[in-house]
């Protein structure tokens, strides 16, 4: 082939450009770096991102613990707002605080953005709330992907997915193992939404209901855009800090499914936790979306949080200490039920009576 032949297809020509996403990798170069820890070896643009694990040495048994998400639908209110540099928040949430349920420290973190078309600044500013997130996760962003899908999705549109790690002491793994009948659950209280359940929200309010996100909503305090953008709030070195001033026996990250089905997943089949709704009251938002779309609480409590972000399931004894140690680091938290004997209930854990 001649590079002096006639003009023909091209990558660009295509819809891929790749001098754009060379720009948009050194734009975002800047905040990967205020991620960065000790153990990480090399920057940004190399194949593979490299973490010294001689650091886990001190380790008697390193458990790795990893997790994979997405932020869902709740990129689509980023795109119509133009709002890039929150969803990354989301992002790191939704991964490390999976992580974190089993007691483990959050380590590093990779990414994948994929776009119609790579607008340099708008992907910098993504990565920005990703490596924002990061330090609010005690994490390292060691690497991601930007890819182009020209034709697959409009120039607008886009997606985050992200990879993290952690790590545990075998004999500190939390989990249903170490629950007891008498144990207390904690709730810790959502910023929000968070990133689950937006499919439904955006049917019943921007659908069904048709309401602008630029528009003033009185009970909301603000515009409604800018409250399904709320950052997910994130509680890794929350938890962290409460497992080392007291006695942890598991979390729950409550996500999609719910309060109910995601405490159940860490609950022992012999038991049962109960938790009480009149010991707190969601935020508007939740009664909005009920309210605009005539949605039942059973349907409302198996998508959304109800204000309730992450659970601890610690003994009695411990309970002082964990409210303390969560309220000295800004945390609303509370009493939220307690563990018994599984007896006839059907499932591992059930809401009762009704909200504050």
């Amino acid at each position: 082939m001649s590079e002096t032949s006639p003009a023909g297809a091209s990558y660009a020509a295509a819809g891929v450009d790749i001098e754009a996403g060379d720009r948009a990798v050194e734009l975002m170069k800047e905040w990967v770096r205020k991620t960065r820890r000790p153990e990480v070896l090399g920057g940004l643009g190399g194949f593979a991102g490299l973490f010294d694990a001689s650091a886990l040495k001190h380790y008697e048994r390193p458990l790795l613990a990893s997790a994979t998400d997405g932020v869902g639908t709740k990129v689509d209110i980023a795109r119509q707002l133009g709002v890039y540099d929150t969803i990354g928040h989301d992002l790191v949430a939704m991964v490390m605080d999976d992580i974190v349920v089993c007691g483990a420290e959050p380590l590093f973190m990779t990414d994948y953005i994929c776009v119609g078309k790579v607008h340099p600044e708008r992907v910098a500013a993504i990565v920005k709330g990703i490596a924002e997130g990061c330090v609010l996760a005690g994490c390292a962003l060691v690497g991601g992907e930007t890819a182009e899908h020209p034709g697959l999705l409009g120039p607008d549109d886009f997606d985050v997915a992200g990879a993290g790690t952690g790590v545990v002491e075998a004999d500190r793994l939390l989990g249903a193992d170490r629950i007891r009948t008498g144990d207390a659950v904690i709730a810790m209280a959502s910023s929000g939404l968070h990133s689950n359940g937006y499919s439904l929200v955006r049917h019943v309010l921007l659908n069904q209901a048709g309401l602008d996100l630029d528009a003033e909503i009185p009970e909301l305090g603000r515009t409604l855009g800018a409250e399904l953008l709320e950052p997910t709030k994130i509680y890794s070195l929350d938890c962290l800090a409460l497992t080392r001033t007291t006695d942890v026996h598991a979390y729950s990250h409550i996500t999609g499914g719910g309060l109910a089905a995601n405490l159940a997943r860490v609950v022992p089949d012999a038991l049962h936790a109960t938790v009480d709704r009149s010991t707190w009251t969601p935020a508007p938002i939740f009664d909005l979306v009920a309210r605009t779309g005539s949605v039942q609480r059973l349907e409302l409590e198996k998508t959304l949080n109800m204000g309730v972000g992450m659970i601890a399931v610690v003994p009695q004894e411990s309970v002082d200490v964990a409210l303390t140690t969560l309220a000295d680091r800004g945390v609303e938290a509370w009493v939220a039920g307690e563990i018994t004997d599984r007896g006839d209930e059907p499932t591992g854990a059930t809401l009762v009576g009704d909200y504050a």
